[in-house]
């Protein structure tokens, strides 16, 4: 029998294989094509570990350039409009997913949160550390975070989603962290087809479609759902200076259901 870790789907989905037909009997008639399908699969899973190994090893190199490089890529705003979407208060605990070298956090301390910190890469954690004092910086995944189950009053995530393995995982992963009535902001990209941002700034997907955002936020039991365009825009170069990306922000914003 055949059994498929439903966290490893994406990687299937990159293998080509169509999950919901995945049947010992029905979609492996031969031994030799059952081989074939688990090569695929072991592929899909390496190719999985380099993308993650290369975008941790990718932010570690620009760490110190991060805040500069995201000013070229989108403004402040972006970061006012959530917090405040969020109605985060003073004394609220906040927690800031793929927070970088602290877009987020700076405004969330502004407003009196304490904040929790989440990110793959150590060197920006030890910015985080260095930048702001009281802060709690921890490293891990987005998708398995190391934060208590419904401690934070609100979630962030911006510029995170795009480079998850599994974006509807790390959606519910936040949700789960979330008090009862906590808020969940995510600002990121809408879908495009700026494919250079992929080779040199290791995004996962190319963006999402604000109906697949909505979606995910109700399979993760959230209320009071609305995806919507935040008014800003993010902009980049390609390294060659051959092409440039001007792609709409979105903003998510969701509530937990009160425990029954």
């Amino acid at each position: 029998e055949l059994h498929i870790d439903s966290d490893k789907t994406s990687c299937i989905n990159r293998a080509g294989i169509d999950i919901d037909k995945v049947n010992p009997i029905v979609y492996f008639p031969t031994i030799r094509e059952y081989r074939k399908t688990g090569e695929k699969i072991g592929e899909a899973f390496k190719e999985g570990n380099k993308i993650r190994e290369g975008s941790r090893a990718y932010f570690d190199n620009v760490a110190e350039e991060c805040h500069s490089m995201r000013k070229g890529f989108f403004s402040e705003n972006v970061r006012k409009e959530a917090v405040k979407k969020s109605g985060i208060e003073r004394g609220m605990v906040a927690a800031d997913i793929g927070a970088g070298s602290g877009f987020i956090t700076e405004e969330l301390i502004k407003n009196g949160a304490e904040v929790i910190a989440v990110d793959q890469s150590e060197e920006m954690i030890s910015i985080l550390k260095r930048k702001y004092n009281g802060i709690k910086a921890l490293k891990g995944n987005g998708e398995n975070l190391p934060v208590e189950e419904s401690s934070v009053d609100a979630v962030f995530a911006n510029m995170y989603l795009h480079h998850a393995e599994n974006p509807e995982t790390a959606i519910k992963e936040m949700v789960r962290i979330l008090k009862p009535n906590g808020k969940l902001v995510i600002t990121d990209l809408d879908k495009h087809e700026y494919h250079f941002l992929q080779s040199e700034q290791y995004d996962r997907w190319l963006g999402f479609d604000r109906e697949e955002i909505k979606r995910w936020y109700e399979n993760a039991g959230l209320k009071n759902i609305s995806v919507e365009c935040s008014g800003d825009e993010c902009c980049a170069d390609s390294n060659c200076g051959c092409s440039s990306a001007k792609i709409t922000i979105f903003m998510a914003y969701g509530e937990k259901q009160e425990e029954k």
